[in-house]
């Protein structure tokens, strides 16, 4: 007996009532996919399909039953991936297949279908179409969805981000006869992995310090904080420059899982003894002139957080500095390409600071970016860049 257009009908509904009150309940997209199928193969007796949709930029087969071969995940040949219109199948490879359609939502293509069907049950392809809209539809307004909730939250958590990046720096630096500092930062994405600060310890000393941590964005921004914090802590309890930086490497090699790590560069000046003492932990060439003479601060330890304990570390001194000029930077400066993927490097940055000890310590940063913007001509900055000079007149 054959089956009436009214049981066609009926099997058509009951198909739609059963894919739209899967959509309703917002069930995840695989579940959406598994009912697709059994909706296909209970009430629209579909003998076989292949349903191909786009996943992490490749077209894939998401939906396979009634085929000798498994088709799960197999790629779907490019001849298809912009497809616009209903087609027979030719090809050797989908010759169990009777046609082949696409899906789209507005201008954009979300699935390719190949099926084989019963004739005698009269199913009209243009149902099977809108079917399989209603579900691919939904399951990428899912996606948008998600996407969309990724977004904010990524936008929440920069915001926070920002705003303890904020508290990282110092909000005033020292600008008196005896003592100049300027810091000039220049984040790469909204927040950034740069880090320095000017601390007083007592009347006589004072520490200056710059780092760099390794990633980018807001869980940079976030492990530098830790850093700042855990710094400005063991300041207040020791004033030895080792305890200081062991500490740091222990806290940094917990809290980044020995996965990140940290440069850092850090000097404390003594007015009353003229001494600096400084440890470099694998930071870049920190420039130090005095009395016309150029001298690189390179020792001290390796960098930070990958290694516990350290496996050296000098705290180095340098004695009967009364007058002397401190350059520190981080290396997203001499890292800086221009057009014909040249980096600005150390020796172009030695060249100008060698030039003078300079009176205006933002007028001197202004310099160095002028040098640094004609070098790289359209090239973009690629990372964060960060300086801080220190000037002491102590006579």
């Amino acid at each position: 007996m054959k089956e009436t257009s009214i049981d066609i009908k009926d099997l058509q509904l009951n198909a739609l009532l059963e894919v739209t009150q899967a959509v309703n309940n917002n069930l995840p997209e695989d579940d959406l996919l598994k009912i697709y199928k059994f909706t296909l193969l209970a009430d629209l007796k579909i003998n076989k399909l292949a349903l191909y949709t786009q996943q992490n930029e490749k077209w894939v087969c998401r939906v396979n039953f009634g085929t000798k071969n498994n088709l799960i995940g197999s790629e779907l040949p490019k001849k298809y991936q912009g497809l616009e219109n209903k087609m027979g199948v030719t090809e050797t490879s989908f010759d169990e297949f009777d046609s082949v359609f696409p899906v789209y939502h507005k201008s954009k293509l979300l699935a390719v279908v190949f099926i084989e069907s019963d004739s005698k049950l009269g199913v009209q392809n243009r149902f099977l179409n809108a079917l399989t809209n209603i579900i691919l539809v939904a399951i990428e307004n899912k996606r948008l969805a998600r996407q969309q909730m990724e977004q904010e939250a990524y936008r929440r958590e920069l915001e926070i981000a920002k705003k303890v990046q904020n508290f990282l720096f110092p909000k005033e630096l020292p600008k008196i006869e005896r003592l100049q500092i300027e810091a000039f930062y220049l984040p790469h994405h909204d927040v950034g992995g740069d880090y320095y600060d000017y601390i007083q310890i007592d009347e006589n000393k004072f520490l200056a310090c710059i780092a760099d941590v390794s990633g980018k964005g807001v869980p940079a921004a976030l492990l530098m904080s830790n850093f700042q914090a855990s710094l400005r802590a063991l300041v207040r309890q020791t004033k030895s420059l080792e305890e200081i930086v062991t500490e740091l490497n222990h806290s940094t090699f917990v809290s980044g899982n020995a996965e990140n790590f940290i440069t850092f560069f850090a000097g404390i000046y003594d007015f009353k003894t003229k001494k600096l003492e400084y440890i470099n932990c694998g930071h870049n060439e920190i420039i130090l002139k005095h009395r016309n003479k150029i001298e690189l601060l390179n020792d001290g330890t390796t960098v930070l957080g990958m290694f516990d304990p350290l496996p050296f570390i000098e705290t180095k001194h340098l004695d009967g500095l009364d007058e002397f000029f401190l350059f520190t930077y981080t290396d997203g400066l001499t890292e800086t390409f221009n057009e014909a993927d040249e980096a600005f490097e150390f020796d172009r940055l030695l060249e100008i600071v060698k030039e003078e000890c300079p009176e205006d310590l933002s007028e001197f940063h202004n310099q160095i970016l002028k040098a640094l913007n004609e070098f790289k001509g359209a090239k973009p900055y690629h990372d964060d860049i960060t300086m801080l000079s220190c000037r002491i007149q102590n006579k």
